[in-house]
């Protein structure tokens, strides 16, 4: 009781102490305290009914070799500084430029990489109104407002970001559960727009702008029930992944407009998402208190993490620390026709378009690749926790397998009807070779895992996909797999494995509340997400799998390091910056870096908490 007392009020070194270091195998990372960016005074920021504190990077390739700036919002507060990182202490009282907004707060933002230098960077900044504005922080000025009489939407802006590629165009998310499509070039009219229906599928909608002038927005995506909370686009620009307050996971075409896959949280909403280095894979966290690892071939969740103790407000890759090694050269055993199923899923996966910079790091298509993908989160929870995702996450069957997941012996007991054609696709596997998961090359990651050993699926589903793959479609047929597997499993061809597990489902709602939507979310959402989404019927199928069937990784680390719930996680070259909601943003040396500090101020450095 005393402790935890002392705890509460900052005394002795309890579990209730804030980290200033961490290690993994990578080394020591280091809070540098004089990197730390936050508003001029350096005054805590009362979070109370604000929006998140986001922060924005950008290089402007600068002669100086100082090209990195940051842009945060705190409260009404907007401000730009030259970001000095590891390099050289934090100098507040200089603000390039600092906005103070009335009648509205800004919730997001984001630079267009492609148009900056040192004279001019194009930041767009959402607003908690509706609005979106177009500023160039170096030269002052504000070009443009977007939604301005509020026609468009009236609702929040959740996340703006430029479409990769695109000098002119933008996306724009919204609380209402819209997502609209910008040019920069185009004004809004007079007059709220008239829409056209575009295109309609399973809980998403899109229109288009009916009027004789080209104006904005170009495009209307309405997608799923509630807020539309966060969205990211693949790296190669084609794919865009959506997370909504419905708890689901969409993930489309974005120039075709089609639903490739979905995915369903274990409950609540959920928050944020983002893609692995080479869009293989994708994260999202939320209200579950879980980070989800979802892959972007098969269409299906492969593990969860857990290590928050609250909502996951924020997920990322390390580009840096993913690390790729080549493995020995395959080799093939089996039948002559089981040697040209492999040859046939090699080709596939040669194919397929989801390229990636990662690929460019394997060129030589003889040697399959061993790759350890290395992701952090935060929470409001105030903690940081590192993951990584290895090989016996990604191919259990493999000898690596963790014998605590149930996806090796997931038929044993009770093969489901119509399994000889699972079996007969990957009896290959046995013999040690592993069939398509360790075909040549990048690619390979992702191949479908035998599906013996992988998570319960319905025969004919299987069967539809491996017939598909056989014909060596590339990401158009993956669209086809994605759709045909959602809507099967969705109606039900279950396995028998899956309908004995349907007579425990009362039990499992009652140990687990699957039925209570968070009581955060507003009573509307719960009585939509109980007659549209009902958690229980989507449990145990392939949109959400229960917690037994998938691997549950641990945290690397899983550390408090805020006084204040985490809103922000970006990981650059040689550190990675977190923020929290008081509006202080904080710079963690990489292993090594730390000494990029000038030697006056790193002297005068406090030591640290050693973790």
């Amino acid at each position: 009781m005393l402790i935890s007392k002392m705890a509460a009020e900052g005394g002795g070194k309890e579990m209730n102490e804030i980290k200033t270091q961490f290690t993994t195998r990578e080394g020591v990372y280091k809070l540098l305290t004089h990197s730390e960016y936050s508003r001029p005074n350096r005054v805590p920021f009362n979070s109370q009914g604000s929006n998140p504190v986001k922060v924005s990077f950008v290089n402007v390739n600068d002669q100086s070799g100082n090209g990195d700036r940051i842009c945060f919002n705190v409260g009404r507060e907007l401000y730009f500084y030259i970001y000095k990182g590891v390099r050289k202490a934090a100098d507040l009282s200089k603000p390039i430029d600092k906005r103070i907004y009335k009648g509205t707060q800004p919730t997001c933002h984001d630079f267009n990489h492609l148009t900056a230098t040192a004279e001019s960077v194009s930041l767009l900044v959402g607003f908690s109104a509706g609005q979106v504005q177009l500023i160039d922080p170096i030269k002052k000025e504000t070009s443009k407002l977007f939604n301005e009489e509020r026609l468009i939407d009236k609702s929040r802006v959740t996340c703006v970001k430029w479409v990769p590629g695109s000098e002119s165009l933008f996306l724009v998310s919204h609380a209402s559960g819209n997502m609209y499509l910008y040019n920069v070039e185009h004004t809004c009219g007079t007059t709220a727009p008239h829409y056209q229906l575009l295109k309609q599928g399973e809980n998403y909608s899109v229109h288009t702008c009916k009027s004789k002038s080209t104006r904005n927005p170009l495009l209307k995506w309405t997608v799923g029930e509630g807020a539309l909370n966060e969205f990211a686009f693949s790296p190669d620009g084609k794919f865009l992944a959506c997370v909504s307050q419905d708890g689901f996971l969409r993930v489309f075409n974005f120039d075709a407009v089609e639903l490739h896959g979905t995915m369903k949280s274990y409950f609540g909403g959920l928050l944020c998402v983002c893609w692995s280095p080479d869009g293989k894979y994708i994260v999202a966290g939320g209200e579950d208190d879980l980070v989800t690892v979802w892959s972007f071939l098969d269409c299906r969740v492969i593990a969860r993490g857990h290590g928050h103790k609250s909502w996951v407000s924020v997920v990322a890759f390390d580009h840096y620390t993913t690390s790729v090694e080549e493995s020995d050269p395959i080799e093939f055993s089996g039948s002559d026709e089981d040697f040209q199923d492999q040859m046939i899923h090699f080709g596939r996966d040669r194919a397929n378009s989801t390229q990636s910079r990662l690929s460019k790091r394997n060129s030589t298509d003889s040697r399959p690749v061993s790759v350890t993908y290395r992701f952090g989160s935060v929470g409001q929870d105030t903690q940081l926790c590192l993951w990584d995702l290895t090989e016996d996450i990604l191919f259990p069957h493999l000898p690596l397998s963790r014998t605590r997941t149930h996806t090796n012996v997931m038929y044993a007991t009770s093969p489901p009807a119509g399994a000889t054609i699972i079996t007969n696709t990957s009896s290959n596997t046995t013999n040690g070779n592993s069939s398509g998961a360790n075909t040549p090359g990048i690619n390979s990651l992702s191949t479908a895992l035998p599906r013996s050993n992988s998570l319960p699926h319905s025969a004919s589903t299987t069967a539809t996909a491996n017939n598909t793959n056989k014909a060596g479609g590339g990401i158009g047929s993956g669209i086809m797999d994605s759709a045909i597997a959602t809507g099967v499993s969705k109606f039900a061809t279950l396995s028998l494995h899956d309908r004995k597990e349907r007579q425990h489902e009362k039990d499992h709602k009652r140990n687990h509340s699957m039925g209570h939507i968070s009581s955060k979310s507003s009573d509307k959402l719960n009585l939509l997400t109980k007659t549209k989404t009902d958690p229980a019927k989507t449990l145990g199928t392939l949109l959400c799998p229960r917690m037994e069937d998938v691997p549950l990784l641990e945290p690397l680390i899983c550390k408090k390091i805020a006084h204040e719930r985490l809103t922000v996680l970006i990981f650059l070259e040689d550190c990675l910056v977190t923020a929290c909601q008081e509006g202080f943003i904080c710079t963690w040396a990489r292993p090594g870096k730390v000494g990029l500090l000038s030697s006056q101020n790193q002297a005068s450095s406090p030591s640290g908490t050693v973790v």
